[in-house]
């Protein structure tokens, strides 16, 4: 019998668990009775306690605040050492509120659920007093100890105001790890007081820089980058949201930035930089010269001085370790070292920084390139970003890992098929991410003995060409993604995510609507049977439409009142709103047919044997060019048949982000073959044209000088049947 009970108390509260809270807590009992949330109510708190304090009165209009509580009439911050750091008992009871926490992050845990059982305009800051709050206990704790996501401001600079935004939504969500990525190829974004000219040139690209424009914005000099004093603040004001900021300096690669600001940290050779116009693409840190630790040694000390995070994050991803190969002083490193291959100077150059990351009381963090041959310090975290078979080799070569294979927690990746993003890792929304679990993926108890939690990313390159001065996109592509990494970091098992989705859909849509997120819908169902066109959401949506088949719904299009008779679906767009959120744009399948005329692709820049013109004419690839464009330059697509279509969209670059493309020229096309008209202007790379006669030829003109890259991608058009 005494074995029974507390089986039943369990299933009991299970039961009663809040469907309203997002992450579901362990245990959410309800009680008899309310508590009357008024300006009356005294807040009360431990000394420790006073900054959470503060930040709960910002939210919540309490004008009374005391270090010792009445008996009554008061809500309650506490510690409790009987429970785990981060978890917290919310007690609701009709006298007062008290949220006891193992340590401060518990507590803080415990006002974000209090944050959720409020009215949603807590979030706006437009809390109207009094509240009536059902009594209750919610005892809770998260699964990992870390929850993080990775922002990259390195491609696309986001300033400071918009990064405290940010930070504030990952603490309503639990989330207490940001992943800074200060230093990439496109950008250096940290102060470094002892050699100011990392920012003061490598915070910037494009323009007069000498850091070329790769992913958008190429006419324009671009960028910023934080002071220390600046980070300083944000470390401070992470910290009172629970939130730890780990920096990140990608080494010894993705630093083309910092070496064209220093360009004798490269290897002693000389490139060949004809077909990039003249421009050194080469971006990995020498690994023989003596000089390089000597200036990692002053870089790094600073970061360590600014983040009082027990890691720094020092990359060690995508080396491209033929420019260490070509380096005679490297080759002569191996010799000298017994090394068989330049692999095994990537060990050595991290043992190197982790000795210096020691010397200052720090430890490592890698991404998973770094941990794969076992010789790194194991006093190294690993976060595996490639795959769920490097996170479990990570685990299994005994390192403390953070699990985030790209494939459910890169959050550039698209979340369907027609929506912008990277599609190299996969198309996916949040119900799967939500769905990750990890006994399904093979870890072992033993690993998950040293999985330290779950991390998303979002790596900014595309972010660049959507509008960066505002956080839509940024909303769009984490929200709800982060939601279910939320759930999950806390549940640490896959879940339901037909029971994620009906809990978003029932409480958590309206707040983040009042934490003004501009959140991703899940798209409308499009159907078309027996001449009719159905259109059915499931969230309390608006759905609206066009109909010219061409312009995106906004929120001023025709409400959908459907069914539709119609014999021509395809020229039906729709997207659902609910308050801040928006669907992608959908349609019936018809809308998005393609078909693959024959062409033949010529340009005045020749073809790589690799990727050569054929095949992209076959539609199996992608062609790609010797070198980059310059003014004048043209690539011509030839119909052998009139080409009779509704649409076709000549692009340049890779398909899923602006880069290595003709970033500005001109589109003719003609009717005959011989004569040519214009047709339009590229933007981004690429022209989508409607063509009212049968066409011959296609030919763009670049009237661009380099694209920051050594060749031009060229893919086959897209072009869309008449129906």
């Amino acid at each position: 019998m005494n074995r029974i009970l507390p089986l039943l108390s369990l299933l009991l509260c299970l039961s009663a668990s809040g469907a309203e809270l997002l992450p579901v807590p362990r245990c959410d009992t309800p009680a008899d009775g309310t508590f009357l949330l008024d300006g009356s109510v005294t807040l009360c708190c431990e000394t420790a306690l006073e900054p959470l304090a503060r930040y709960v009165t910002a939210y919540v209009p309490l004008r009374r605040t005391a270090s010792r509580c009445p008996a009554d009439r008061c809500m309650v911050l506490r510690t409790d050492e009987a429970l785990a750091p981060e978890a917290y008992v919310l007690r609701i009871a009709p006298g007062r509120v008290e949220i006891a926490g193992g340590a401060y992050g518990g507590v803080f845990n415990g006002v974000q659920t209090l944050f959720q059982l409020l009215p949603d305009d807590v979030y706006a800051g437009r809390l109207r007093l009094p509240v009536r709050l059902d009594c209750r206990t919610v005892e809770d704790g998260p699964r990992f100890g870390y929850r993080g996501m990775m922002l990259d401001v390195a491609r696309t600079w986001i300033d400071l105001p918009h990064v405290k935004r940010y930070i504030d939504l990952l603490a309503y969500h639990k989330i207490n790890k940001l992943h800074f990525h200060l230093a990439d190829d496109e950008g250096w974004r940290i102060e470094i007081r002892s050699h100011p000219e990392l920012t003061a040139i490598g915070a910037w690209r494009g323009g007069d820089s000498p850091i070329r424009a790769v992913y958008g914005r190429w006419d324009e000099k671009y960028g910023g980058y934080y002071t220390q004093d600046e980070l300083r603040e944000l470390v401070a004001y992470a910290a009172v949201r629970n939130i730890e900021i780990i920096p990140e300096i990608d080494l010894p690669g993705h630093s083309r930035a910092i070496a064209h600001v220093r360009p004798e940290i490269l290897c002693a050779y000389r490139p060949d930089t004809g077909p990039s116009g003249g421009y050194d693409e080469r971006n990995v840190w020498c690994a023989a010269r003596e000089e390089n630790y000597a200036l990692l040694e002053d870089i790094l000390s600073e970061v360590c001085a600014i983040f009082p995070s027990p890691y720094i994050h020092i990359g060690g991803d995508e080396v491209e370790t033929a420019q260490w190969r070509r380096c005679p002083d490297c080759m002569a490193l191996m010799k000298r070292r017994g090394m068989s291959a330049p692999e095994q100077l990537q060990d050595y150059f991290m043992e190197r920084l982790a000795g210096i990351l020691r010397d200052h009381g720090k430890l490592p963090a890698v991404w998973d390139e770094a941990s794969q041959r076992g010789k790194l310090t194991h006093d190294a975290r690993v976060h595996g970003w490639q795959s769920v078979g490097t996170c479990l080799a990570a685990t299994a070569k005994g390192y403390r890992t953070v699990v985030m294979p790209g494939a459910w927690f890169y959050f550039d990746m698209r979340q369907s098929p027609e929506e912008d993003g990277h599609v190299w890792a996969a198309i996916f929304d949040a119900e799967k991410t939500r769905g990750f679990d990890f006994a399904a993926q093979g870890f072992t108890p033993a690993q998950m003995a040293r999985v330290e939690g779950v991390e998303a990313t979002f790596f900014s390159e595309i972010y660049l060409s959507h509008g960066p001065e505002s956080p839509a996109y940024l909303d769009y592509m984490c929200f709800p993604r982060l939601c279910a990494l939320a759930e999950l970091g806390w549940s640490g098992e896959g879940g339901d995510a037909a029971g994620f989705r009906s809990r978003l859909t029932a409480a958590h849509n309206d707040r983040m609507a009042a934490m003004n997120i501009g959140f991703r819908l899940f798209p409308p169902e499009v159907t078309y049977r027996d001449g009719v066109l159905h259109v059915v959401t499931d969230d309390g949506s608006v759905v609206r439409f066009t109909e010219d088949g061409v312009s995106a719904p906004d929120a001023s299009a025709p409400v959908w009142k459907g069914p539709l008779h119609t014999d021509e679906p395809h020229r039906y767009l729709f997207r659902s709103f609910y308050k801040t959120g928006r669907s992608p744009v959908v349609a019936h399948a018809s809308h998005y047919r393609t078909v693959s005329p024959a062409f033949t692709l010529s340009s005045s820049m020749p073809a790589t044997e690799r990727n050569p013109f054929s095949r992209a004419e076959s539609y199996k690839g992608h062609a790609r060019t010797r070198r980059a464009p310059r003014p004048g330059d043209w690539v011509l697509y030839t119909f052998p048949k009139p080409l009779v279509c509704r649409e076709i969209t000549i692009r340049t670059g890779y398909e899923h982000l602006p880069k290595a493309n003709i970033t500005a020229g001109n589109v003719e096309v003609s009717c005959d073959g011989r004569t040519f008209v214009p047709a339009g202007t590229l933007e981004d790379g690429c022209l989508t044209l409607r063509p009212e006669r049968p066409l011959r030829a296609v030919r763009i003109v670049s009237t661009c000088e380099g694209n920051g890259c050594s060749f031009v991608v060229l893919p086959a058009p897209i072009v869309k049947p008449l129906l």
